[in-house]
């Protein structure tokens, strides 16, 4: 994995790009609508439609197909905590999991001395759970959670925190995101920006693919495609 040389700061999202915690965020929601006798009868596909768009996405999403819990409850974030306190108890069940590739690159990361960093929406409590089920992600020096920063993704604050506190002024920078909200985030930064995620998800269809790096997983990263300044001004020139 000798790519990774070529950068001196990684910084990670969290949710959805290292863990599959995106979809515990999904099951969450759908029983906390549950316990309000609300049917939330959404795939995943539409919930990852509502929530990685903005910040306000799954409350305008809900509120608006649900009014009648909007009369009920028209204090979201009364129901955001009874959402977060689902999510909780899932985590501490044990139902996380690695995406794919993610562990040999937090291995070759480690074992060549540079610093990475996660940068996330999550709250500390939520990151220090995952973190004890899954120690591999220990091997991350650096963290960034909601607690550390006033205004959420898909504002650059987090970021620029991020790369403030833990890059030179000369240090080449790479970040990873999952999704559109995280993206626009991290293109707001010197960092270069890469875009991880499945490619049934139909977000996608917001970007144009060939004047951007994305890979459908970590895995698919190899030494002949790994995500450079250079390849970047390429693809700007032809288009």
């Amino acid at each position: 994995m000798q790519w990774i040389y070529h950068y001196q700061l990684f910084l990670f999202d969290f949710d959805g790009l290292l863990v599959n915690t995106e979809e515990l965020h999904f099951r969450a929601y759908r029983r906390m609508c549950e316990n309000r006798n609300i049917s939330l009868k959404w795939d995943f596909s539409t919930f990852s439609a509502a929530a990685h768009h903005s910040s306000t996405g799954i409350k305008e999403a809900i509120y608006t197909q649900f009014p009648e819990l909007k009369i009920q409850e028209p204090n979201w974030e009364v129901l955001y905590a009874e959402k977060k306190q689902i999510l909780l108890e899932l985590i501490k069940e044990g139902q996380t999991q690695l995406m794919e590739g993610a562990e040999p690159l937090l291995k070759a990361l480690a074992h060549a001395a540079i610093p990475s960093c996660v940068v996330t929406n999550s709250p500390f409590l939520f990151i220090e759970l995952i973190r004890q089920q899954l120690p591999i992600l220990n091997l991350i020096p650096y963290w960034v959670t909601r607690e550390h920063y006033s205004k959420p993704k898909p504002h650059c604050e987090c970021y620029e925190y991020a790369i403030k506190k833990h890059a030179k002024s000369t240090d080449k920078i790479i970040g990873f995101e999952d999704s559109p909200k995280g993206f626009s985030a991290l293109k707001q930064t010197r960092a270069l920006p890469v875009l991880i995620c499945a490619n049934h998800f139909s977000y996608l269809n917001h970007f144009d693919l060939n004047q951007l790096h994305y890979y459908p997983s970590f895995k698919k990263i190899n030494e002949k495609n790994y995500p450079s300044c250079r390849t970047l001004r390429k693809l700007e020139q032809v288009l």
